[in-house]
């Protein structure tokens, strides 16, 4: 029999054609009764599928005494209790690289629309204005940019090199420095806010990262200063991000998360020093494919061989 596959959240149909192959699955949104799915098919559930927006509810993690592994469709896993899986010997997986180049250009295309203010200059057109009151007010340039980056990971690193091209005058600040790195390194994130126009925000989420983005950091940055986040919602203190941009404290903002996703502060649509996109730092086609992809090989894998190919760090030792 093929072992039972809880997927929560949505999946492409790539990816429900590629576990329908090898898994008997169960949509959780599709069980109109969990407790009683729990206790009649509960046991025939070797694995579950998330995403890093979804995650798996403890009480899930908990009833589910069968489950071997959680294969995470995205990079981030903070919405997985990571701990509690390991004690029960579940090997937690992600999918990081394949999303790399994606998130940082998300992240340069949200800096490049604030310096230039692209969708005051699209609506200013659009609304008549370019004939009638001539030319808008000169915008910024992101070329020799001073950026400073919070998180130097992967992504980080991808993002440092595009930056390169622009030839920005890039740092970061990470927990720990980085050997043979090109880019200046900060221990003080305050300090390297005081230095850089711009702060991309791309560390991972988690109870450690949790508001690290203050007001004291915002201030840091000032009214000249820009904030970008392609990171999680949960690493800006957002009432703080909020009353900075509405004082004129901190300059503008490139936002693709949000505290509370989907919901959105909305005294941020009408402020023309924002932009707002929707948590799209890895939705093209090309790349969730790739993640969908990677998401079922380690389901996969595990399977027939006993074996992924990315697990999360926290369970490389559970991993043959």
């Amino acid at each position: 029999m093929k072992p039972g596959l809880l997927i929560i959240g949505e999946i492409t149909p790539r990816m429900a054609e590629a576990f329908a192959a090898s898994f008997s699955c169960y949509y959780l949104d599709q069980i109109a009764d969990i407790d009683q799915f729990l206790a009649t098919d509960g046991l025939s559930v070797q694995a579950m599928t998330t995403s890093g927006h979804d995650g798996v509810p403890d009480e899930i993690l908990d009833r589910l005494t069968a489950v071997k592994i959680i294969s995470n469709y995205g990079v981030g896993y903070d919405a997985i209790n990571v701990d509690k899986a390991v004690s029960k010997d579940i090997i937690v997986t992600h999918t990081p690289d394949v999303l790399n180049e994606e998130v940082a250009t998300t992240a340069l295309m949200l800096l490049m629309a604030v310096c230039r203010e692209l969708l005051v200059n699209d609506r200013y057109i659009r609304e008549g204005n370019w004939s009638k009151k001539g030319n808008t007010p000169l915008s910024r340039a992101v070329d020799g940019m001073a950026v400073g980056l919070l998180g130097y990971g992967r992504i980080g690193q991808a993002i440092a090199a595009k930056l390169e091209a622009f030839s920005c005058d890039v740092s970061y600040h990470a927990r720990t420095e980085r050997e043979n790195s090109p880019h200046r390194y900060y221990p003080d994130l305050v300090s390297m806010a005081q230095d850089v126009t711009a702060l991309i925000v791309i560390t991972p989420g988690g109870a450690s990262t949790n508001h690290l983005v203050t007001d004291e950091v915002m201030e840091a940055l000032g009214p000249d200063g820009i904030l970008v986040n392609v990171a999680r919602g949960s690493v800006v203190d957002e009432d703080a991000l909020v009353a900075a941009l509405t004082d004129g404290r901190l300059g503008a903002a490139g936002l693709d998360v949000f505290a509370a996703e989907p919901h959105v502060p909305e005294v941020l649509f009408t402020m023309d020093n924002v932009v707002l996109t929707p948590h799209i730092g890895s939705a093209t086609i090309e790349t969730r494919q790739a993640m969908g992809d990677l998401t079922v090989e380690n389901l996969v894998r595990y399977f027939s061989e006993g074996k992924v190919t990315t697990p999360v760090p926290e369970c490389k030792h559970l991993v043959s």
